[in-house]
């Protein structure tokens, strides 16, 4: 049995931390530590600058909006909910709501939250992300960023939950709204 007092007690000792790489979005930094058996070692984390955000469209048909699109580090073509990073200073909500309009073209009157805070990969990096829900959908027009060539898919929603469950949705962000929203009912 664990006792819980030490199990919120930081195990780990950091001796020494140097930036080994840096760019807009992510810096790499790597420390020299005591882990927690006492050994040295070196902890490698990646620090992202941003927020991930991510938010479902939900129109009064029970439809939804998926955004298609080669990922570079999978080397694969994957679809998923529409995504972006929020920046230091905005607003989740606000960064969901831009997100939206720039990859869908859709505007959203009503943005709820739906979980907030996940942690994508806590074993390596510290990146957080939000997600939401979009209601009182009208359609404008998408702006995607010069990195994005997306394909956007109108599909029942109960139909995006199967693909997050049989695996042809593979981004965690996705697939944990999409679960999220199943078990809800929405």
């Amino acid at each position: 049995m664990t006792d819980e007092s030490s199990a919120e007690t930081n195990p780990w000792t950091t001796l020494s931390t140097r930036e080994v790489y840096a760019n807009p979005w992510i810096h790499v930094r790597e420390d020299q530590v005591i882990n927690p058996s006492g050994g040295q070692g070196i902890y490698g984390v990646v620090e992202y600058q941003n927020r991930a955000v991510g938010v479902v469209p939900i129109d009064e048909d029970g439809f939804t909006w998926l955004v298609g699109q080669w990922r570079y580090c999978h080397e694969s073509y994957e679809w998923e909910i529409p995504e972006g990073g929020c920046p230091p200073g905005e607003e989740p909500a606000e960064c969901a709501r831009r997100e939206l309009l720039e990859e869908t073209g859709l505007r959203a009157e009503v943005i709820e939250p739906l979980l907030s805070g996940l942690q994508l990969s806590n074993s390596t990096t510290n990146e957080v992300c939000d997600l939401f829900v979009a209601r009182g959908l009208t359609m404008g027009e998408s702006a995607p960023e010069e990195t994005e060539k997306l394909n956007v898919l109108r599909l029942p929603l109960r139909e995006a939950i199967q693909m997050a469950l049989d695996g042809r949705i593979k981004d965690s962000p996705s697939v944990l709204a999409l679960l999220r929203l199943a078990v809800m009912d929405a």
